[in-house]
């Protein structure tokens, strides 16, 4: 094969790498004569950057950086490079450990956290194209790609035993209906694709050379049934396991049965359970790259979401944390607020939700059923500046609560589908109240509007766990979203809970470095480094104004009578085409 060979991969043309710029957080630095520490390393792949973040062992962040990810979107298609991506790893990587002062003997372990998007390799690891365009860099397609909806709908359509365990459904976001789609369209690209792997899977695998799957990706998007694995979960050492909860009727029956020849080798012959350490840890190559020593431990990925919910799941005050830790920890869910949100919340039993993903054996916290609820499209940014605009509206219009600025504007921010608890990926987002006005003060209006709606949405989701068996009453919230204190307050009133934030800001980071703090062996378990790494910060209560629930209950009647109303409309628009 020629090309050239660029740390992540190879390039089948002549294209030149992609360059990197840098954002670097310091937290706090050490001066040379220190004496050495033990330090955990986190990366965190999102949808536009990679980030790094180191962690001491109390759980405090020392230092962060983060570099670009090249990103391609046309439609429906959203695409990435693996190659592209590990060069934004190595450059954060690399750039965080100088500016925190941070040596690679000082580097104990690393974890990875990342988009549950979709990579294809060949046999010799290079990029395998998913792009219509042929593009050989282009072999991510990244979560938010919605090409499949069709082949989802068909999947849906078998009602196999499987879909029980995603709510009911797949959503075109998880990768059966993905990996349909590429075998469907690009024949040539399918059969070359020697694997097929979940990105913090692959992120795993270019650092060790160890193609053990982790169950958290397998499990919430792959269709693998984790609890084929319960009897697993008392071994005194931690193993790679067989892989023995594939459905291949499954596979067989939506049409990707050649996915199960070779003890299911393209998709994952072995899993493990997160934080399970792999091979003989970072390989020297990899080291190289990264700038760290070879051979540190490495532990088993989680998607980003779930490495949020690992690291800060756990930080609550002593008071709130209760004696019996095993099921105050099931009365909490964690808001992973980013670019999507999604809604962490874990079980002793398992629990079927309609429309939720789930329930998830040890997807997230080990010996737990995980229920996961999400919005696909909420992020926000120049908060700071609309915020600003809000409070003086506020008092120009004589408003006694921020809230009710909003009471001819109405939200339902399906733009991107309705991932829980509807399950509805035709829903369309909604806006009811516009105006030819087009002033920031109107602006500021809607953001507040569509801040609204999200946790609108977040209440129908803790409503609905709740009524079919969960008992939700503390949120705790991390991501870039919950910088914002009025999306955190309005979230607050809103769903009646307290919302409790961590005191690390970087909760992802922070999770994917505790992943590699459980490969040294330093703790017992995954619970027992959450419990000493986390960390509770600012704790923010609803509002005790009964002006405020009174508001916020009669727009949630509304929010949720826009799709009753989308629904209807769809109605009446298929029966005038019919």
């Amino acid at each position: 094969m020629s090309g050239k060979k660029i740390l992540g991969g190879w390039y089948k043309n002549n294209s030149e790498p992609l360059r990197h710029t840098l954002s670097v957080e310091m937290a706090s630095a050490t001066t040379s004569d220190e004496p050495c520490r033990n330090v955990f390393l986190g990366v965190d792949v999102g949808t536009g950057s990679a980030r790094a973040g180191l962690f001491d062992e109390k759980g405090k962040l020392l230092g962060s950086s983060s570099s670009p990810i090249q990103i391609w979107k046309d439609g429906a298609f959203v695409e990435q490079s693996s190659t592209d991506i590990w060069l934004a790893i190595c450059a954060a990587v690399k750039a965080a450990c100088s500016q925190a002062k941070v040596a690679p003997t000082e580097v104990r372990s690393l974890g990875f956290a990342a988009t549950c998007s979709l990579v294809a390799v060949d046999a010799d690891s290079a990029p395998v194209s998913v792009s219509l365009t042929g593009d050989s860099r282009r072999n991510v397609i990244v979560w938010m790609d919605h090409r499949a909806v069709e082949q989802a709908e068909r999947i849906n359509s078998s009602n196999s035993p499987v879909l029980q365990y995603c709510g009911g459904a797949v959503s075109p976001e998880m990768q059966p209906p993905k990996l349909l789609w590429v075998k469907e369209n690009l024949q040539e690209s399918w059969s070359l694709v020697f694997r097929w792997m979940d990105l913090s899977d692959w992120l795993s695998y270019r650092a060790t050379g160890d193609d053990t799957r982790s169950l958290c990706t397998t499990v919430c998007k792959w269709t693998y049934l984790g609890h084929a694995h319960m009897q697993h979960i008392n071994d005194k050492d931690s193993r790679d396991m067989e892989a023995c909860g594939w459905d291949d009727d499954f596979w067989e029956e939506i049409g990707l049965g050649d996915l199960v020849e070779g003890h299911h080798a393209k998709i994952g012959k072995s899993v493990a359970f997160p934080g399970h350490p792999l091979g003989s840890g970072l390989t020297p190559t990899a080291a190289k790259e990264l700038g760290l020593l070879p051979g540190i431990p490495v532990g088993t990925s989680l998607i980003d979401a779930h490495a949020g919910g690992v690291g800060v799941i756990e930080s609550v005050p002593p008071t709130e944390a209760g004696e019996h830790d095993e099921e105050a920890i099931c009365n909490r869910m964690v808001l992973v607020c980013g670019t999507s949100t999604c809604h962490m919340a874990i079980s002793r039993s398992k629990l079927f939700i309609p429309g939720v993903w789930g329930p998830f054996w040890s997807a997230m916290v080990p010996e737990y059923w995980l229920t996961e609820g999400g919005q696909s499209a909420t992020e926000i940014s120049v908060f700071e500046l609309l915020n600003k605009h809000l409070e003086t509206l506020m008092i120009e219009q004589n408003k006694s609560f921020v809230a009710a600025l909003t009471e001819d504007l109405h939200v339902l921010p399906d733009f991107h589908g309705n991932r829980s608890p509807i399950a509805d990926p035709k829903s369309k987002g909604v806006v009811h109240g516009m105006t030819l006005d087009t002033s920031e003060k109107q602006l500021a209006l809607l953001y507040l509007a569509t801040m609204q709606g999200i946790a609108y949405g977040t209440r129908h989701i803790v409503e609905h766990c709740n009524a079919h068996g969960h008992k939700i009453n503390t949120l705790l919230a991390c991501g870039g979203l919950s910088k914002n204190p009025i999306f955190i307050q309005e979230h607050a009133d809103i769903i009646g809970y307290p919302i409790i934030l961590p005191r690390e800001s970087e909760s992802v980071l922070l999770g994917a470095a505790i992943l590699g703090a459980v490969a040294t062996r330093k703790y017992h378990s995954l619970s027992d480094a959450m419990k000493a790494l986390n960390a509770p910060g600012q704790v923010i209560h609803p509002s005790n104004d009964p002006r405020v629930k009174k508001y916020h209950d009669a727009k949630y009647k509304i929010f949720r009578g826009l799709y009753e109303q989308q629904l209807s409309n769809r109605s009446i628009m298929a029966q005038a085409l019919a």
